[in-house]
Order: C-alpha cells, then structure tokens, then sequence
C-alpha cells in the first residue's frame, strides 16, 4: 500500500529550494516524494509542470515512474485518458502536468523551464545535468539516493550552499512496512559496511570499491606536468575515454579530455591534436586504430597486456596519489562506482565489474607505461 508515513511527513516539512534527501534500503524516499508531488499538482490553483528525471528511461520506468502509476491507481487518481504513453506525461484535472525523462535526452535536460523537479537516485547523474536542470526550474528541486559513496551532491552543495536542506531517512521512518521486511533489513546487522549505508542511510562505501580516497581539484595546478594521455576505444554502445595525466607533487592528477560514444579514428586525432603534446597510450586490443591514429600525426603506442595485466594495472594505480579534476564528471562517476565483482554468495573475486570502467581503463593504460616490466624503454616525449 502506498500510503503517507513519517517519511512523508519529514519530505512534506522541507521548504528550501534543494532539497536533498538521503536516505537507506526500503524508507520510503521516492514514494514520499511522488505522493507530495501528486498532491501538489492536485490542489494548484493555477497550472503548474513538475519534472522527475532519471539517469536513464530503463531506469526510470522500472523506478520512479512505476511507483507514480501504481500510487495513481491504487488511490483511484489514475484516469487513461490523462495519460500520454507517447510523452510519459500525465495532466491533472488542475492543468498541471507532471512529466518523466532521462538525464541522458540532451534535448530535454537543456529544453524549457518547470515549476518543480524531481531528480531520482541523484548520485547517478552528472552534476552537469543537474545544474542544467536547476537553472531551469522556479519553484523548488527534490534530491535523493542511497548514501554508497560521495558524489557531487558532497562537493558543490553540501555547506556551500545556503538555499538547501538535508534529512536522512532510514527503514524506520517508513510505518508502511511489514514486519518480515524490517526483519529481513534486520538480519544483515552483521554486515558493517551493508549496514551503515542501507540500514542507517550513512555515507559509506559499498564493500568492493577498487579506488579509494582518490581527491577532487578545482584544477590542474600550473605547476603539473603533462605526462600521457591514455585512450579506452568505444564507438556505438561504448564511449571512447581520453584521459590526460599529470605528474604533480610525487602523485598523479587526472583530467577528462573526452568521453563521448561514435567517435571515429580521425576525430579521436583531431580531439588529441588540439591538446598539447604528449604521448598517448591506447588500448591495444585496437591496434588498427592505433595505426590509423598515428598516420594524423599522434605519438600513440599500444598498452601491452599479458596475463595478469589488468590487476597489476590495477594495483599499480591504488599504489599512488591519485587526484582528478572537478570538470571530469564522468571520471568522477565510474571512480565512485568502479567495484570488483562478486560472486553467487556475495564473496568479493579478483575481477572488476563492468560497466564503470571507461575512463578506469584509459587511465590504467596511460599509467602502465610507469611500470618498468611494459614500457621500460618506451619513449616519453617527442
């Protein structure tokens, strides 16, 4: 049943134009959040556009958008006619409307303004989109997302700005739930790390992170070294990452140059060419692109792979102080969520997942060329 609890009633109590909401497993963040939105609309005196976006339409309709449809219909609100399949926009008898898109609809992130917006599992979106969003919003923006790790939420809102407000919900602000379901959150006690981000909707770090305490600059100082840039090849279904790094300070500082799908050989030199000089190293599993590269002009040289390389990669990055720039969101992104597998059990195995691995991997390749079994006599400069 979809019904107001405490949860609702602290979302309901919110007055700043942010505000953010963090919260653990089962609190009923999302659901307190439509429930408002849909009496908000219900009862405007003039009409109004609520927008709730999400990373991705997959995302959404499995999400936010279900939970809007079934609240609508199980408290007989929902009437067809009033339902665009084709806008995934519903219009009230009030005239406001509330719409659903994704933040990868570069159209409608950048499209006309809203009264109010509705962001869905925050942490998952660039804060690019997000400040694009807000810029169009009057009225006021809801936040919220599971505590897994920081984000940018952490660093360009959170005591910066004065027009925010903050609560953490957990599985007990939520009377809704059955007893089974609190015993089921119960049982996993035992799990520290589980526990404190899913139990309690503490800031942590879910267990498997592969990088850590990686530090966010405003910039590359004028002092840092141009060092390498390093390219993970995509085309269609995968963006191609080019990375630069910088030697700063006995540590490394990563700055995202480009991560975009469909980029072709020529385009990706062209990218290169109008940064300045340095040695790049790509993957090698592409090694007729590396040739077709270097013909434009690029000093590129395959990253050698053997087995074993990739966690010797791997560690050899942990090894060092590592920094990356705030403008690199998509760097930023997979750092934060770049995790290794697990098996059937939930046992940690020695293999990264997929998935947030783009700009990990260019970053990898550009930095195995420091290590003396790859590249001890690789070239470094022009």
């Amino acid at each position: 049943m979809y019904k107001a609890t405490r949860a609702t009633r602290k979302v309901m109590a919110l007055k700043k134009r942010l505000r953010c909401i963090q919260g653990g497993t089962s609190a009923s963040k999302t659901v307190s959040i439509v429930l408002y939105l849909i009496h908000l609309a219900q009862s405007d005196a003039k009409s109004t556009l609520t927008s709730i976006v999400s990373e991705s339409f997959p995302h959404l309709r499995r999400g936010v958008m279900r939970d809007f449809l079934m609240i609508m219909q199980e408290h007989n609100y929902f009437k067809d006619d009033r339902w665009s399949k084709t806008e995934f926009t519903y219009t009230f008898e009030t005239g406001s409307k509330i719409e659903f898109f994704s933040a990868d609809q570069p159209d409608k992130v950048r499209g006309p303004r809203r009264d109010r917006l509705f962001i869905n599992e925050a942490n998952n979106i660039p804060y690019e989109a997000f400040d694009q969003l807000e810029v169009r919003t009057k009225e006021f923006v809801f936040l919220d997302w599971n505590p897994t790790n920081e984000f940018w939420y952490y660093d360009e809102i959170q005591n910066k700005r004065s027009d925010y407000e903050h609560i953490i919900l957990t599985y007990k602000d939520n009377e809704a739930l059955s007893q089974e379901i609190i015993d089921s959150i119960e049982q996993r006690k035992g799990n520290k790390m589980w526990w404190a981000v899913y139990g309690e909707g503490q800031l942590g770090e879910v267990e498997g992170k592969i990088y850590k305490d990686w530090t966010i600059i405003d910039e590359v100082p004028h002092e840092a070294r141009l060092e390498r840039y390093g390219i993970d090849f995509g085309y269609s279904n995968d963006p191609t990452a080019i990375v630069a790094i910088y030697r700063y300070n006995g540590g490394f500082i990563f700055d995202e140059i480009t991560f975009q799908k469909g980029l072709s050989n020529k385009q990706i030199a062209d990218i290169i060419n109008n940064y300045p000089l340095a040695l790049v190293i790509a993957d090698s599993a592409e090694p007729k692109s590396i040739d077709e590269i270097k013909m434009y002009g690029i000093n590129i040289a395959p990253a050698i792979k053997g087995q074993g390389s990739v966690n010797q990669g791997i560690q050899f990055v942990q090894d060092q102080r590592c920094s990356v720039t705030k403008r690199s969101l998509n760097i930023i992104k997979e750092y934060r969520n770049y995790l290794w597998r697990t098996d059937k059990d939930g046992k940690i195995i020695n293999e990264p997942e997929g998935g947030f691995d783009h700009s990990m991997d260019a970053i990898r390749y550009g930095l195995s060329s420091y290590e003396p079994a790859h590249f001890g006599n690789l070239k470094t400069s022009y």
